[in-house]
Parts: C-alpha cells; structure tokens; sequence
C-alpha cells in the first residue's frame, strides 16, 4: 500500500520561501514520476510540477515557473518542492501525487494512482 504524506505548509508574507517535503511509503517510489498539484478554495487542482523517477526531468506550471523547483531523494523516498518569491495567489492546499506518466504529461490529474492529504499554504499580501 502506497502512503503520501505532506509537510512544511504554514502561513507566509508575500516573498517569503517556503519548503514543502512529501515522504512516501510503499513499494516502486523509483518507478514513477512525482508530482505537485495545488487546490485554492472553491477552484479546481491544478498542476505545479512534477520530476522523473531519475529526477533529471522536471516540468512545471506556467504561473510557478522560475519561482518553485521540485527536487526527489531516492535514497529517502522523499519529494520537495522549495517555492521562491510566495504570492497571495499561491495559497492553496498542496498535494503530492504519484503518476504514471513522464513529468511532460504528468498535468493530468485523472491518472493519479496516488494522493497524498495535501497541506495548507497561507500567503498574506
């Protein structure tokens, strides 16, 4: 059974940074593409980045492109997102997401196996 669990969400300033960490448990952490998504309320999940099972691919949603990079451990089956640069549009809840499709293709929410709970991220202007 596959576990995806969240942490580092928190309540910011406008420009500040913020560190988000997903640990994951369970078997083939290395097969798969991981993924970021973002959910504001009484909007849809959308896309933030996702990272190849290698990690030497990654690929990222316009409006957070420059500012956040994803990054993977495999040693430690644990994915990061570092946002730069925070804006009050950033806040959401972020969830991370194991997917079967390399990170180009890795938007499409609907081929998610996995979700994690998600975290709250709070950006104040």
């Amino acid at each position: 059974q596959v576990s995806l669990v969240e942490s580092g969400g928190g309540t910011v300033q406008a420009g500040d940074s913020l560190r988000l960490s997903c640990a994951f448990s369970g078997r083939f952490f290395t097969s798969y593409t991981m993924a970021w998504f973002r959910q504001a309320p009484g909007k849809e999940r959308t896309f933030v980045a996702a990272i190849s099972r290698g990690g030497s691919n990654t690929n990222y949603g316009d409006s957070v492109q420059g500012r956040f990079t994803i990054s993977r451990n495999n040693a430690e089956n644990m994915v990061t997102l570092r946002m730069n640069n925070l804006k009050p549009e950033d806040t959401a809840v972020y969830y991370c997401a194991q997917n079967p499709n390399p990170p180009s293709a890795a938007g499409d929410r609907r081929v998610v196996n996995y979700w994690g709970k998600g975290t709250l991220v709070t950006v104040s202007s």
